[in-house]
């Protein structure tokens, strides 16, 4: 029988990198949920009254990292397999932010606005309408919201401490707006326990991410269904959405993250059509989409689509 858990953000609960070693703040069964809520990117949650409340990692890292609640340890999740993770439910907090420029980075040396005066929207989340808005300069701007969490990860296999910023083979800083409600998510299993974390709530963004964040937000509901498959072997993430199939490539070199999303969605047409890789190229080359996902994240992410029912 699954059981729903619910954990709260709290300065037992949260670790800003990822280690192998750090201890489960929880253990579950195959077929299990969790609900949980989590704070801002800055470490922290704004009450509506004006009231901070503060939060700090149990592993007191001296780095910068995204505020992650975790790991989960699952029972039966062994190194080799592949954890599927149903998104059930995210529902953004009241606000979020946003900046751009005032920071020296590959993409803001570029634009030539490292130098320039940091420029943050300051963003009000209308959950139940689906708008964001902010007030900048007399002038009013919405986007409609289209909430997903920025980090789902498993513990790396190997050794050591390793920074939530770039995104692995087992997950983390993906920061692909395709994962939304509704969504499955299937992580290569790196360590026994799979030690998955989740974090970095984002209200909307673009593909891209180019400022270097989305509409940074707490989330007070991310419900999410944990299943262990034995029968997928997969070398990076992939993800069945709304939009449709979608597989990631990730490298500091954007052709090389092309290449690897491409490979990984010819390998999924193969498998699903029962097709050569020749073939499969083919095919893709009239229903498949190739997508930057993000530029900021030191390694750069590409996501391949192939939309539900395009290709039959």
């Amino acid at each position: 029988m699954s059981i729903k858990h619910r954990i709260e953000a709290s300065n037992s609960t949260l670790h800003r990198s990822f280690n192998n070693s750090y201890r489960p703040i929880t253990t579950i069964c195959s077929g299990d949920s969790v609900q949980y809520s989590t704070i801002d990117v800055e470490m922290g949650y704004n009450e509506k009254d004006g009231r901070r409340r503060e939060f700090s990692s149990r592993e007191q890292e001296d780095f910068w990292g995204h505020p992650l609640i975790g790991p989960v340890f699952i029972e039966g999740a062994k190194a080799g397999m592949t954890l599927e993770v149903k998104i059930n439910q995210i529902v953004p907090s009241w606000y979020g932010w946003n900046c751009a420029a005032g920071k020296t980075n590959w993409h803001n040396e570029q634009l030539g606005i490292s130098e320039k005066e940091q420029v943050r929207l300051e963003w009000l989340i209308d959950y139940e309408t689906g708008v964001a808005t902010c007030e900048r300069n007399g002038r009013s701007f919405s986007v409609p919201v289209r909430p997903f969490m920025g980090v789902m990860a498993n513990a790396p296999g190997e050794s050591g401490t390793y920074s939530t910023i770039p995104p692995r083979y087992c997950g983390g800083n993906l920061d692909c707006k395709e994962l939304v409600k509704g969504s499955t998510l299937y992580l290569p299993i790196a360590v026994d326990g799979a030690l998955f974390s989740v974090g970095d709530g984002h209200a909307a963004q673009g593909d891209g991410e180019v400022s270097g964040q989305a509409i940074e937000c707490p989330m007070d509901l991310v419900d999410l269904t944990f299943t262990v498959r034995e029968d997928m072997r997969l070398r990076m993430p992939r993800a069945n959405t709304p939009s449709g199939w979608v597989t990631f490539g990730l490298d500091e070199d954007l052709n090389k993250a092309t290449v690897a999303a491409l490979e990984e969605m010819l390998s999924l047409i193969q498998e699903v059509h029962g097709v050569s890789k020749e073939e499969a190229t083919a095919l893709a080359s009239v229903a498949v989409d190739l997508r930057i996902t993000q530029i900021v994240n030191q390694i750069k992410g590409v996501h391949a689509v192939l939309p539900h029912g395009f290709l039959r």
